[in-house]
Formats: C-alpha cells, structure tokens, sequence
C-alpha cells in the first residue's frame, strides 16, 4: 500500500511564542506559573504585547509529531485552521519547511486570527503557558478533504480536538474516510483534564472509530478510573486492539492483540519535559508506519523522547535516523 502520505495529523495550529520573565513578571501580570490556562483575545493581545525579544515557533502538540516524523523522513500532511495573517502565513510556511504539507490553505474570511500561546519561561525554566485559541478552535468536517485523509496510511488525532462538536465531526470524518480506505487512525488523549471532560465520547470512539491509543499514565487511568493502571490498562486493551501507556521513568508497556510488551529506559533527568510525549509518539508511529514489531516501535519512541527533553524546544534537533542506527533500531 503506498499512499500519499505515510501519516497525516490533525490537530490545533497554535504558533508558540516564547520568552523569559522573571518570577516578578509573571506575578505583576496575574500569570499563574507552570500551568496552562486558556486566554481571551484581549488578554492573549496584553500580554503578546508585553513580551520581550519573542522566538515563534509552530507549537500544537500533533504538530510536534509531524516535525519528529518529518525529521525521519516521512511523507506527513497536517490538516489544521490558521487564518491569513501573519502568524498564519508563519505558521504554514514552517510546516512546509519541515517537510509537511499544511493541506488546507490560511482562511481569508472571518474574524478570528491565529492560535497562539505565550509562554513564559522563568529563571528556574518552569514554562507558563497562556493560550488563546483563536481559529483553529473552529476546526470542522468541511476542513478534511477526503483525499487527504484516503491517502494516510496512518492517521493520528489530538485529543484537545475534542473540545469542540464540531472538531469531535472533523475527528471521526478523518478517521472513517482513513480506515475506510484501509488505512489505521489513532489518538494521543493529550491531557486528563480533556478525558473528565468528555469520558464517554473518548471511550465510544477509542472502541468504535480507533486503530490504536497512546496516552501516560495519568491519561489511560482517566479513562476508566479504577485508580490501578494494570486494571485500566487491561480494560482499554478489551476495547482497543493497541494500546500504548508511557510511564516516564518506568519506561512503556505496549499492548497489542492481547500481548503485552514492557520497554524499560534509563532514567534522565530532563533539560526541559515539553514534548516528550509528542517525540514519543513520533519515533512509535515511524515504527508502525515503517511495519516495525511493538519492540522497536517503542524503542524507537523512547530514543526520540530521549533526545527532545535533553533540550530547550519541543521539536528534535539532532538527526533521529542515526541515533536509531546508533541503536541498532534501523
């Protein structure tokens, strides 16, 4: 089967824009520290405006899978919602730039501009980020283009989607139209938070619409909440053929048709943790995209991981290709 795209991600288009501030800043502008928290518009303007020397870079959690799965050399699409101006121009044209085509074109009409998230990063490298969602929030069915989503060989969806009716539509359109043409879809739950708000949806559509679910811990226990992760794991593996679980520094257990596979890793502490589930999820769908067993898929994770948080940014920096060869992965 040689499609298009080996995958494509759906997910929000949020620009980052990231600068340093004192604990006394973010005190002085009521940001509370190390947390995310959803902005308005005229908020998320005050404090774009008060940040000094910005770095931008394309942020969105699926879209930080695509740039680890466009370091390794995949062909990736990403459908998501930036608007015409100029942090969406930005924003489509990094993506290219890395590799993936930005499939639906900057949107010229309405009010809306493009998703942003300010991110404060204090002196003890603890981020607080401040997000305003803007248009990718509106993300609908009419955005999946059919014939991107019958090309994928594998489809990957972020769970902060699920926020909104109509970016639940775009969800299930992408993932019928992708297994339909005998593709696989799967979901990265994103966040615990995102799962207590809509449990019953999330479990419909991991039984019903899912190939395969990647979450941590603390998100495959918000499934089913019986407070044992051997037990939550056993029941989402009931209803999903593969199941994937990153436990930090207890490395990853993987279940697939009912057998199970545990990858240990070394213990790190980490530079900066933003991203690591992003990379993992790269190097794992690059083993599933490339026909690698459960072993190497998740070890291929664990190295992309790995090398993210040994780092500033949430995107690989060294060539993921030759620390799997370094590993004996490829």
């Amino acid at each position: 089967m040689n499609k298009k795209y080996q995958v494509v991600g759906i997910g929000n288009a949020v620009v980052d824009v990231i600068a340093r501030a004192e604990d006394t800043f973010l005190d002085l502008m009521g940001i509370q520290k190390g947390i995310m928290q959803l902005v308005e518009r005229d908020r998320g303007e005050t404090l774009y405006a008060a940040m000094k020397e910005r770095v931008q870079t394309p942020g969105g959690s699926v879209a930080n899978t695509l740039a680890g799965l466009g370091n390794l050399g995949l062909r990736t699409g990403f459908i998501g919602r930036v608007h015409d101006d100029a942090l969406g121009r930005f924003y489509a044209d990094a993506m290219k730039k890395e590799g993936t085509d930005f499939v639906n074109a900057p949107v010229t009409s309405g009010e809306l501009p493009t998703s942003r998230s300010m991110i404060f990063v204090s002196p003890d490298g603890e981020r607080s980020m401040n997000t305003y969602l803007g248009i990718s929030a509106e993300l609908g069915p009419e955005d999946v283009a059919e014939d991107v989503a019958a090309e994928a060989e594998v489809v990957f969806l972020e769970g902060y989607l699920f926020d909104k009716d109509k970016g639940k539509e775009a969800f299930i359109r992408t993932a019928r139209t992708c297994r339909a043409a005998g593709g696989k879809a799967g979901i990265a739950i994103s966040d615990p938070f995102c799962v207590e708000r809509h449990r019953d949806d999330f479990l419909d559509l991991i039984e019903n619409e899912m190939d395969y679910v990647i979450g941590n811990e603390a998100e495959i226990m918000s499934l089913y909440q019986n407070d044992d992760l051997e037990a939550d794991l056993k029941a989402v593996a009931a209803i999903c053929p593969l199941v994937v679980c990153t436990r930090s520094g207890d490395g990853v257990s993987i279940i697939h048709n009912g057998t199970r596979t545990d990858i240990p890793v070394d213990k790190v502490v980490p530079v900066d943790a933003t991203g690591a589930g992003d990379q993992f999820a790269a190097g794992f769908l690059y083993g599933l995209a490339t026909g690698r067993d459960m072993e190497t898929s998740g070890r291929m994770g664990c190295v992309a991981a790995a090398e993210v948080i040994s780092h500033i940014g949430p995107r690989p920096e060294a060539n993921l290709q030759a620390l799997f060869r370094a590993r004996g992965l490829i």
